[in-house]
């Protein structure tokens, strides 16, 4: 990747406002997480955004992390190369953006490679991530680990089921939102272009 000279204008105030939407809190939580689903053998990195990028990087960690959310055989990622090759670690990024979108994160929730890749936008992983556990949570499997209260879990549906009487009745009943005119009057109105009477 080529190196970026300094932002200046309405550049450096997009990046700016990007800068600001990180949560150092979020990513403390994040990083307990991920250590936790990922069994403990991850070496946890040191507090700060660009140690927390450094550690994701390379995207070896994002793909353990999505493979431990399926059952032992059904991981989604099959090899996992370590390797110092930008396009290889890229190549992974997008491996664990694609599973993830497969396990029920929506597309909106899910970063651009070079979110993380270049820092742009570590905001936006932190987002995926986020997306990530609250799947996780909802699914209830029995592959997520950790503590549940790290995640909101998704709302489910409520599906209700009426009886046909239930539904008839229903038929019958006009509410007020529908365009009822109970208590409507045309009392003090006056027709179009007459002038208001002042006595």
């Amino acid at each position: 990747m080529a190196n970026r000279g300094p932002a200046y204008g309405l550049s450096k105030e997009v990046q700016e406002k990007l800068l600001q939407k990180y949560d150092a809190e979020l990513e403390s939580r994040l990083v307990d997480w991920i250590i936790t689903q990922c069994g403990g053998n991850v070496e946890r990195p040191q507090p700060g955004k660009d140690n927390f990028q450094t550690w994701l990087k390379d995207g070896t960690v994002l793909c353990r992390l999505i493979n431990s959310l399926y059952p032992r055989g059904k991981e989604p990622i099959k090899k996992i190369p370590e390797t110092n090759m930008p396009f290889k670690q890229m190549e992974k990024i997008s491996q664990f953006l694609k599973a993830a979108e497969g396990y029920g994160v929506i597309t909106t929730d899910i970063f651009q490679t070079v979110d993380l890749w270049e820092g742009k936008d570590l905001a936006a992983v932190q987002r995926t991530l986020m997306a990530l556990g609250s799947e996780a949570v909802t699914k209830d499997d029995g592959y997520y680990r950790g503590d549940r209260s790290w995640f909101h879990r998704k709302a489910q549906g409520n599906r209700r089921e009426f009886s046909e009487e239930q539904l008839r009745q229903g038929q019958s009943l006009i509410s007020l939102q529908m365009g009822s005119n109970r208590g409507a009057s045309q009392s003090g109105m006056t027709g179009y272009g007459m002038p208001r009477q002042i006595m």
